[in-house]
């Protein structure tokens, strides 16, 4: 079994305790990845405080010149693209074209966010005082704790790590325990790339140990999160007593919604993707499908026949629709939530179960509730599964207020060929992302990510919004006028 290590201060180093946990391939769990060192509140110190050196110099590094770090990680994973995919569907268990696809959107970040070495714009803007200059331009914060998720394990890393960078800051990297060796990776080609030492740490662990002395840490400037709504509540509550800046990107209960005069297959399409695509384990995962009545019926119709189809099995075989989720516990928490909709009295169209011949793996059945109320649970809390929800309505009116009648807002979709009736969406429909005739899954680089209410705290990632993020603004005046000129006072 190869025993992985962290990455502190430009150094390969084992835990301090000299413990390591497994990561384990979901779809066969006898299969082990790796052993890697289950981190504490030592080793976050020591990789804090190499962090905080570096600031001092990397800093001062021209942004063109950081710039071309992460274009040659780019480069990397372009040529190392359908490796990367492999181990991941192995760690992870997603199929391998949206293992490709994950890698592929870490490549276009890494790219979008390398141009902007060159950019990273401020402004001027006239003054209103004679012989006075005034400008703004963009500092970095300092040292970036970067916790990230194990769904997306190339893309969200390289969402928080290319910005932070490319800025100035220097970071350390903590990501999800369940999939430690893509961290890894992207790790060593950083340093391939040229990072210079303690500007990228590593530490791995668990989010009891390492993740919560990160978050905790004295030296930590901003504290960059993707994950569970309940968990970033208490990370923002952690980081208020010290006035950290934190980033939340939080979890979703996204719907599509299917209107009278929808394409139906369109439709259908777009909620099976979006439903079942990445096993449901997506915070943009189509949980909720809000349909008007009036074409209930066929919708539902061809649903069920199109989920009945759906193949189980490991990523890495291309006969495989649907992969496995990614733990036991994953496992445990969907079949909570399918015997609690059952005890609500939604019906179950299909699935409902543990996968029959799931062996080691961790398989559920892609699942369809229907005569579901929007203020049952499972249209209300997110499960993260390959469970879906279908939701009447009798009007436009009802399947908005339905569509925004959650905690959460982060992606919908809303499926008519009505030019009004999608222009009314488009302004009513409180989501930070919103689809019209597409899936609620498919985010692009160049665009803001992100969602309101519970699903952040007003952040984006994504676009030249993400560098908000990771940057103080700095406004600058210079008078040349000789004299002390009193602004809003003087004439």
């Amino acid at each position: 079994m190869n025993t992985f290590k962290n990455y502190i201060g430009g150094e390969w180093v084992s835990a301090r305790n000299g413990e390591t946990f497994n990561s384990v391939n979901p779809a066969d769990t006898t299969d082990i990845v790796g052993a890697f060192p289950r981190s504490g509140a030592e080793d976050v110190d020591a990789a804090v405080k190499a962090a905080r050196e570096a600031f001092a110099t990397w800093r001062l590094v021209p942004a063109p010149r950081r710039a071309e770090i992460l274009f040659r990680v780019g480069e990397m994973m372009v040529q190392r693209k359908e490796e990367l995919a492999r181990e991941m569907t192995r760690e992870m268990g997603k199929v391998l074209k949206e293992s490709r696809g994950d890698v592929q959107e870490a490549i276009d970040m890494v790219y979008f966010i390398a141009g902007e070495g060159r950019r990273q714009h401020g402004y001027t803007a006239p003054s209103e005082l004679p012989n006075k200059h005034g400008s703004c331009e963009r500092m970095p914060i300092g040292v970036v704790a970067a916790i990230t998720p194990w769904n997306f394990p190339s893309a969200i890393p390289i969402w928080k790590l290319a910005p932070a960078l490319v800025l100035g800051n220097t970071v350390v990297f903590k990501p999800a325990e369940d999939t430690p060796l893509m961290a890894h990776r992207l790790v060593e080609m950083f340093i391939e790339a040229g990072v210079p030492k303690g500007a990228l740490n590593l530490v791995q662990g668990l989010g009891e140990d390492a993740g919560a002395a990160l978050v905790d840490h004295d030296g930590v400037d901003l504290v960059s999160f993707t994950g569970s709504s309940e968990t970033g509540r208490l990370i923002a509550q952690q980081c208020a007593g010290s006035f950290k800046r934190v980033s939340l990107e939080m979890g979703g209960k996204n719907a599509v919604v299917v209107l009278e005069d929808a394409d139906i297959d369109l439709a259908v399409d777009a909620s099976i993707w979006g439903a079942f695509g990445t096993t449901g384990q997506r915070c943009t995962a189509s949980s909720r499908l809000i349909v008007h009545r009036a074409v209930l019926g066929q919708f539902t119709e061809r649903l069920l026949e199109r989920t009945k189809a759906l193949r189980l099995g490991a990523g890495d075989s291309a006969s495989t629709d649907v992969g496995p989720l990614i733990s036991a516990d994953a496992l445990k928490k969907v079949e909570y939530y399918v015997n609690v909709g059952k005890e609500e009295g939604a019906k179950v169209l299909c699935g409902g179960a543990v996968a029959p011949d799931a062996g080691t793996g961790h398989f559920y059945q892609p699942t369809i509730f229907a005569d579901v109320k929007p203020t049952m649970r499972v249209a209300q809390e997110e499960i993260f599964g390959p469970v879906t929800a279908i939701i009447p309505v009798d009007s436009v009116d009802e399947a908005i207020a339905v569509c925004n009648d959650v905690k959460f807002g982060l992606s919908a979709s809303v499926f008519t060929r009505n030019v009004n009736e999608a222009y009314r969406a488009m302004r009513d429909v409180y989501t930070g992302i919103l689809y019209i005739n597409a899936a609620t899954i498919g985010a692009e680089i160049q665009f803001p990510f992100g969602g309101t209410r519970n699903t952040g705290n007003g952040h984006r990632e994504g676009g030249a919004q993400v560098l908000d993020i990771f940057s103080e603004w700095k406004t600058i005046y210079v008078d040349y006028s000789g004299a002390v000129q009193k602004a809003q006072m003087d004439e």
